[in-house]
């Protein structure tokens, strides 16, 4: 019965008012379509936080002592407020329907159902209640603890004492469920990403291939997203069967992060098995960094043995099997010293053979392996016998290098999109821009393939209380006109946006395919006779769908 009393005694009008301001707001679209679950979960959540910063500030002018309505004013106050609140959320929930229409319309997905909103309405009003039940119970708690300590001590003591207890005792209460289920997540993760040791298939038999018993590297420990990547690619036939010529078999290597102890006996690792497969020997090098979970995108390399011919070599080296937002957050460091290891491995051995008489190399990586293909290839080794070029796909707003060249783009370009000088270093590549625009290439070229609606590229921190800069200026492409920023709420939805990037159709958000890296790759690597009407039978060639490569037959 008290926590009864509790549940109503605590309840604040003023403040349920502040959260279905948040709960309008939050019905503004973002980046990425929502559909009734996450748009219901999200709202909960911002409906309760919005209650929780009702009541904040007004504990806050309740302690500051500041004057209030009574009576017959507060009743009419209170009264005009909730007509406007209820307005404004009405035509928000109606608004809404057209927001996410326009923004799949954007996108070529199906259009919203119209039992949308009443599934979204209710799952807010669950989430929101039971929200409100646990911070009830966390506030009667705390009240019951701090009584107790107001019979042994002065109550500014008990207060501050109180709440430690509190938080002491919800960190005990959940950590003995919430940690070993992340924890479990993580096993399970690398358990059935991986496949390693006897899990593994059975090893090419084909000296070519890594992991063959030729290889210097052990099938078993290469994990799942290596062996794929090893023996899904095109081969001489394939390639022939689409450019008419005869063809090499592309050299792909891959080092799993159980080949080695550390980041740097698994470079040695990548050195050795390029060695002895002749790698340096081929037209083009490319040292790819994976994503979190080692994965790497067969959009992205298969269209470019195709158009080289397969005279080709590709090697890349894992660093984590977590999906990449846990790597982010756990391994970070981890993925930024492999990359640079494998870089400068590779790089120093490269610089030691004749200029004239070495494959062209180049940098690439999509996500996080762009992030850290961009960290290891450092300020050195672009002016001292630098590389040729890099690809860096979709990368992370974090990333350090990509700041740099967001920030120096020239004045009155888009950042979603920039120029920078004259386009003979840097240029930028889209869904609907290819990177072909600027002066003539300078002997190194670098080219950033992002989409306007991908929010992990896009994701600000500081739009907790800031306009990002993007939001300064027109829509990019698949960007909703509808979108506003609203402090603390465009910072959840963002969040919530880079959770469901890769959700998105192909082309957007964070779901980067085939036919968007092949101009680029043309742009970077300028394959010898390379025609536009090479690049569109290969688009053609090329399967659309998002994680899908070109070894179609």
């Amino acid at each position: 019965m008290r926590f009864l009393r509790a549940l109503g005694s605590a309840f604040s009008v003023p403040s349920l008012l502040l959260a279905l301001l948040f709960l309008a707001v939050s019905l503004t679209p973002s980046l990425v379509p929502r559909g009734p679950i996450v748009q219901g979960v999200l709202g909960g959540v911002m409906m309760a936080l919005g209650y929780l910063t009702g009541r904040i500030l007004e504990l806050i002018w309740q302690a500051a002592d500041l004057p209030h309505l009574t009576g017959r004013a507060a009743a009419i106050g209170t009264a005009f407020s909730t007509a406007v609140v209820l307005a404004v959320l009405g035509w928000s929930f109606f608004a809404s329907f057209q927001w996410q229409n326009d923004l799949r319309m954007r996108m070529g997905m199906e259009l919203a159902e119209q039992s949308h909103w009443l599934r979204v309405i209710l799952l807010v009003i669950v989430l929101f209640a039971v929200l409100y039940i646990l911070g009830t119970a966390v506030g009667l708690l705390f009240k019951l603890v701090r009584a107790g300590l107001y019979r042994v001590m002065p109550p500014r003591r008990a207060n501050v004492l109180g709440v430690l207890i509190v938080a002491l005792a919800f960190f005990i209460l959940t950590r003995d469920s919430l940690v070993p289920s992340v924890w479990a997540f993580l096993d399970e993760s690398y358990e059935t990403a991986q496949d390693l040791f006897g899990d593994a298939p059975p090893a090419p038999t084909e000296p070519r291939l890594a992991g063959s018993p030729a290889s210097v590297i052990r099938w078993d420990e290469m994990g799942q997203p290596g062996r794929d990547f090893v023996l899904k690619g095109p081969d001489a036939a394939a390639i022939t069967a689409f450019t008419g010529e005869d063809a090499l078999d592309p050299i792909r290597v891959y080092v799993g992060r159980a080949n080695g102890e550390t980041a740097r006996a698994r470079a040695q690792l990548a050195l050795e098995e390029l060695l002895r497969l002749d790698a340096f020997d081929r037209e083009i090098l490319i040292v790819a960094s994976p994503t979190g979970t080692g994965w790497l995108d067969p959009g992205s390399h298969d269209p470019l043995e195709y158009m080289h011919g397969g005279d080709i070599a590709t090697v890349a080296v894992q660093y984590s099997y977590l999906q990449s937002p846990l790597a982010l957050i756990f391994e970070t460091q981890t993925g930024l010293d492999q990359a640079s290891e494998t870089v400068k491995t590779i790089h120093d051995y490269w610089k030691t053979l004749p200029p004239d008489d070495r494959p062209r190399l180049y940098i690439h990586g999509l996500s996080l392996g762009a992030w850290s293909s961009m960290y290891a290839t450092n300020l050195f080794r672009l002016v001292n016998d630098g590389i040729d070029g890099a690809l860096w796909a979709g990368p992370p707003f974090p990333s350090a290098f990509w700041n740099y060249v967001q920030n120096n783009r020239n004045e009155g370009s888009p950042w979603v999109l920039p120029e920078v000088e004259d386009g003979s270093l840097v240029r930028y590549a889209s869904h609907v821009t290819d990177g072909s625009e600027g002066a003539p290439w300078g002997s190194m070229r670098l080219m950033f393939l992002q989409y306007p609606s991908d929010a992990i590229v896009f994701y600000d921190p500081f739009s907790l209380w800031r306009r990002p800069v993007w939001m300064r200026e027109p829509p990019g492409d698949g960007v909703s006109p509808n979108m506003r920023f609203v402090p603390i709420v465009t910072q959840f939805q963002l969040a919530l946006d880079m959770a469901l990037a890769t959700t998105a159709p192909a082309g957007y958000g964070h779901a980067y395919y085939s036919q968007d890296y092949i101009e680029p790759w043309v742009q970077v690597t300028a394959p010898e006779g390379w025609t536009q009407d090479d690049t569109e039978r290969l688009k053609a060639h090329c399967d659309t769908g998002f994680q899908n490569g070109c070894n179609n037959g």
